[in-house]
């Protein structure tokens, strides 16, 4: 499987860097919060030219601007640092509660600062595009409670992780989109289709919490279950199809940012 390779290559590189950096003594929550810096650092370029095109301009009012350019290899960078602390931790026998926490705990900030910097970039727009904010708060919405039904659900002490948008989708979802250079087309998608991981959550908890035993795995069930390509688990080819759906939407979709939002409350606003 596509996914199976790239996922066992990463985790090599990942293991040899984790040993590296043991060797040179860093520590895994020094990881933890240079991901954290990083990040804020993506989210400044994010502010600054999420609807542009690329050029090689740092002037944040011209139309074309390598801003995004600069928010991918920064998030790149975080990424790398988000997956090596909790390497460096279990490869050093440095794993705490405390790191654990940590580390989750900045994931959330990360979830929330990259569509907060869009929204502050389509809010300083002339006029500003008030639906693409809105997007953009759902987006942040759907991340945190894909997080949140899953811990309400393990805290009950019963297993959550069902759902194709995890952390790891997301994470890549932004990267394709910031390198294509179609902020647009990542934030529709995000303020949609994560929203049917926490309905699964949601509805999944509730078939447990009433005592039945619901198939996680589409392998096991019937013709229609096998249908939903979305439910397969990762390295399948199902579950490589999804995928390539959605990186083909990140990359050649072009979303014109329209304010249908915007123009009503306007136009309410100026009748009164």
């Amino acid at each position: 499987m596509i996914g199976r390779a790239i996922g066992r290559s990463i985790a090599t590189a990942r293991d040899h860097l984790a040993v590296v950096l043991l060797r040179a003594g860093v520590r895994p929550n020094t990881l933890t919060v240079g991901s954290l810096v990083l990040t804020t650092a993506a989210a400044v370029c994010y502010a600054l030219g999420a609807s542009r095109r690329f050029g090689w301009s740092f002037r944040p009012a011209d139309p074309a601007n390598a801003y995004l350019l600069l928010a991918g290899v920064l998030s790149i960078l975080s990424a790398a640092c988000d997956m090596l602390d909790g390497a460096v931790a279990r490869l050093g026998g440095q794993s705490t509660e405390l790191g654990a926490f940590l580390d989750s705990t900045l994931d959330r900030y990360g979830d929330f600062v990259v569509y907060a910097a869009v929204a502050v970039h389509y809010a300083a727009a002339t006029p500003a595009n008030v639906t693409f904010v809105l997007l953009c708060a759902l987006a942040v919405f759907h991340a945190f409670m894909i997080s949140y039904t899953r811990a309400r659900s393990e805290g009950l002490a019963r297993p959550c992780s069902v759902g194709y948008w995890q952390r790891g989708e997301r994470s890549a979802a932004i990267l394709i989109a910031t390198f294509a250079y179609n902020v647009p087309a990542l934030v529709v998608q995000q303020a949609i289709l994560p929203a049917f991981t926490m309905i699964r959550r949601i509805f999944h908890t509730k078939a447990v919490l009433a005592g039945a035993t619901p198939i996680t795995d589409p392998r096991q069930g019937n013709i229609y279950l096998k249908l939903r390509l979305w439910r397969w688990p990762r390295a399948s080819i199902p579950y490589d199809l999804v995928t390539g759906l959605n990186i083909a939407w990140l990359i050649f979709a072009r979303v014109h940012p329209a304010d249908p939002l915007g123009q009503c409350l306007r136009a309410v606003i100026g009748s009164h």
